[in-house]
């Protein structure tokens, strides 16, 4: 199996994993952008100390398991720097119209069955295909 699918696999495998911890351990739904939100906008005071340590492990763990297994990140699009600001902008502008991001309906929303999680997932999941076929196919950038 190429080293691709496995890392894809080991990053689901831990996304889903760390879902299920934070559910079951705090009560609450993993949607990283709801909770990153919530710090932003000040929605989320009464709950900051557990959002600021949700970041910190959304940073430290890739880190952390970088370091162990004597990873680096790579990606094609690192000679485009402005792909990759515009690419992160309309994730955050995507993931505030969608009222959540890919951990809290494409991971949490659909193993709940939720209706919302299921048609924003579709939707997402669409316009990642669409943005992928225009950027690679059509003009070249990634």
């Amino acid at each position: 199996m190429p080293q691709e699918w496995i890392m894809g696999l080991a990053g689901g495998l831990t996304i889903g994993i760390a879902g299920a911890i934070y559910l079951l351990g705090a009560g609450r739904i993993m949607g990283a952008s709801g909770i990153i939100g919530g710090l932003v906008d000040g929605s989320g005071r009464d709950t900051a100390l557990d959002r600021l340590w949700f970041l910190a492990g959304l940073i430290a763990t890739p880190a952390i398991l970088m370091a162990l297994f004597g990873l680096s990140p790579h990606t094609n699009a690192s000679s485009a720097p402005a792909v990759l600001v515009l690419a992160g902008v309309l994730v955050g502008v995507g993931t505030r119209l969608a009222n959540g991001c890919t951990s809290g309906h494409g991971v949490c929303g659909l193993s709940r069955l939720s209706p919302r999680a299921i048609v924003a997932t579709a939707l997402y999941i669409s316009a990642g295909m669409l943005a992928m076929a225009v950027l690679r196919h059509i003009w070249g950038v990634i």
